[in-house]
């Protein structure tokens, strides 16, 4: 199952408009999607490791430009959203965006910039407390930049060797990452009881 989605995964990656469906991703996740570009980066950069490095550029300068607009989104629209947000389920990771950035102030960009925590949230977080633009901006170029590159120079070197073996393995991989979600899930909801 799991090596039939990665092999038509491949198969997207070398379609003609794969480049601009991932800078288009890259932009939206930043302010209002919620599927990462890794996702799409990962198998790109596989399938053409010869422009690895273009691609994380790409889904880099995509990523702080949606950023930008998340930024927008926090500073001009916070009070028409936040009734929203209050009832979404990034409500919760919006409110320790806000006590990161109270606390760690800029790093707090780059360290969500970097780090699997919804970067959206931050860069409507930074808007919404004005947090000085060119900081921000900098520290997501460094943020995202170290993410997106270190993935695809690590997918880089690893090459065809590296595809075959994820082939091979894909559906443990799969089912090993259903497993922990579910176990996540379990621990997260006993937690909380």
């Amino acid at each position: 199952m799991f090596q039939k989605m990665y092999d038509t995964v491949l198969r997207w990656s070398k379609h003609p408009h794969a480049e601009k469906y991932l800078a288009g991703l890259s932009f939206a996740e930043s302010s209002f999607f919620p599927v990462p570009p890794d996702v799409m980066l990962a198998p790109m950069a596989l399938a053409q490791p010869e422009k690895a490095v273009r691609l994380a550029l790409l889904t880099t300068l995509m990523s702080v430009l949606g950023g930008m607009l998340g930024y927008s989104i926090g500073y001009f629209l916070f009070d028409s959203l936040s009734g929203w947000l209050q009832q979404s389920r990034y409500w919760e990771s919006y409110l320790l965006a806000e006590s990161w950035f109270k606390q760690w102030g800029v790093w707090a960009v780059f360290v969500a910039g970097f780090s699997p925590i919804p970067y959206k949230v931050f860069t409507i977080a930074a808007g919404v407390l004005q947090m000085p633009f060119l900081p921000f901006v900098l520290a997501s170029v460094i943020g995202r930049g170290a993410r997106f590159f270190l993935l695809a120079l690590l997918i880089k070197a690893g090459g065809e060797k590296l595809a075959q073996g994820l082939r091979h393995y894909m559906d443990r991989l799969g089912w090993t990452v259903v497993g922990l979600m579910i176990l996540a899930i379990g621990i997260y909801y006993y937690v909380k009881a």
